[in-house]
């Protein structure tokens, strides 16, 4: 049964490809059922993947193979949280080593154009902080792509 409030993602094509990605590439993911369009409609054919049901890092989601007509952009992001930076590492070059693209302060997208935070918790907690401590993590962090965990920890300690 389908969860009362799911994220619906649109593909152009490609949405049971990015879902068993993120199946393979994230803990507590998987992807949970593919259904098939029961009749010609205007981006594909009758047979064709029109949706895919799968859970990202605990959140329901839903591909929908919709077309070309509507574009990713920044204003939606999955944001991951990390413990240390072996895991920071692992979910950035995931996502950038398979065709995705890095950007700044931890964001990436991946080779579908969705938008990822590979967030450690390092930083979050240090911006939560507040004061000098928040003001010098957030400067070191605007220098970077990839999170540096020890970058933040020294710039956290001044």
């Amino acid at each position: 049964m389908m969860p009362r409030n799911t994220i619906c993602l649109w593909f152009d094509k490609d949405a049971e490809a990015a879902a068993r990605f993120y199946a393979d590439t994230f803990s507590d993911s998987r992807v949970t059922a593919v259904h098939r369009a029961p009749a010609d409609y205007p981006s594909g054919k009758a047979g064709d993947v029109l949706t895919v049901e799968f859970t990202v890092a605990g959140i329901p989601c839903l591909g929908l193979n919709g077309g070309p007509a509507f574009q990713h952009t920044e204003a939606f992001s999955f944001q991951i949280a990390t413990e240390d930076q072996e895991e920071t590492d692992r979910y950035w070059n995931a996502i950038v080593g398979n065709g995705g693209r890095p950007s700044a302060c931890g964001w990436c997208k991946d080779r579908w154009g969705l938008s990822w935070q590979i967030t450690p918790r390092v930083l979050t907690e240090a911006i939560a902080a507040g004061g000098d401590e928040a003001r010098r993590a957030f400067e070191a962090m605007m220098s970077m792509e990839k999170i540096d965990v020890a970058a933040i920890e020294a710039a956290r300690r001044g």
